[in-house]
């Protein structure tokens, strides 16, 4: 006959049952919050102290056991600055981590369900996003050529990444999303890492060379995300990036895209920063004014207006003053 359980029991079951309820991804999408209740706060704390223990550079240097593996901690540490800061802050590392991982200390994987992975995929709590965002990297130069070993951590590191929404300024999305490309474009050994369906004669492509037809490449990079031109429309209203990464023979190439009064960076880039734009004093675009100068997009309605009614007097002066001529030049030849 099974024991009753006593009181403590059910409290412990309970306050963790709350604690990854409240601090799931898909907890955090709806509410929109870290959990507020000082309880589960303390517990969660307690929990991710004991985790941060062990996987942080300080424990690698000055290991807290004797007889750690630490080669293998090395792969598997986390800056707790940065967790803090990401969008999975607040949250229990086993929410996340979980069969072997949840004991501690643990020995890594236990592997007590046959099959089944004992790190959940994004798409346990994504479940909305990812049914959109599959079938956007299946359309994908990433899914074409790529192994299986790229997945969605590849790129949306959850111990670090931050929405543009977190983030809000401009420069430091840009730093964020374009780091997160460049990291294999700009690495033969990542590159070759992931590229499990391209043969072993295709090298990493030189992507200066690439974007040679850019002007001013450097400076595009470190103001507009490379997803501004690689990536179509999203059909998805929940999704402002598509996730169909476009090869350079679909990649964007019109400057008026950006360059223009509807540029697409009011929807883009800056869609955060816009909602609160104003547009005092004649200024269009005045979001992406207050970081960038973009030519055509950034442009003052009032400065126009005065240089076309500059160009206007300049125009009316120069025939006014062949007008003159000719009128003085016909009133000599009646004299004579």
């Amino acid at each position: 006959m099974n024991q009753p359980l006593n009181r403590r029991t059910v409290g412990a079951v309970l306050l963790l049952f709350a604690g990854l309820l409240a601090t799931s991804p898909a907890g955090a999408q709806t509410k929109g919050a870290a959990p507020k209740d000082p309880e589960t706060i303390a517990q969660i704390q307690a929990w991710n102290g004991e985790c941060l223990a062990c996987h942080t550079e300080a424990a690698l240097h000055k290991p807290p056991r004797p007889g750690m593996d630490i080669k293998a901690l090395s792969e598997a540490l986390t800056d707790p600055a940065k967790y803090d800061r990401s969008n999975h802050a607040g949250m229990a590392c086993k929410t996340c981590h979980v069969g072997g991982y949840r004991d501690w200390p643990h020995k890594g994987p236990a592997q007590a369900v046959p099959g089944k992975a004992e790190t959940l995929d994004c798409n346990e709590c994504h479940a909305q996003k990812s049914w959109h965002v599959d079938a956007q990297v299946a359309k994908s130069v990433h899914s074409k050529n790529l192994s299986e070993k790229f997945t969605c951590s590849t790129c949306h590191d959850p111990h670090v990444y931050q929405t543009a929404a977190k983030l809000k300024e401009p420069a430091k999305i840009v730093a964020q999303d374009n780091g997160m490309c460049l990291s294999c474009h700009q690495s033969d050994e990542k590159f070759a890492a992931f590229g499990g369906k391209l043969t072993p004669a295709k090298k990493r492509p030189d992507i200066d060379a690439i974007h040679a037809w850019l002007p001013n490449t450097k400076l595009h990079w470190n103001a507009v995300r490379c997803v501004e031109c690689h990536t179509p429309v999203s059909p998805t209203r929940t999704l402002a990036i598509s996730h169909e990464i476009l090869g350079k023979d679909k990649a964007q190439r019109d400057c008026v895209t950006c360059h223009s009064q509807d540029s697409a960076l009011r929807t883009g880039l800056y869609r955060h920063v816009a909602e609160t734009e104003s547009a005092e004093l004649g200024f269009l675009n005045s979001a992406v004014l207050g970081n960038s100068y973009v030519i055509g997009a950034t442009r003052n309605t009032h400065l126009d207006r005065f240089g076309l009614v500059l160009i206007g007097l300049v125009f009316a002066g120069v025939l006014g003053h062949g007008l003159i001529r000719i009128l003085a030049a016909l009133g000599r030849r009646s004299v004579k």
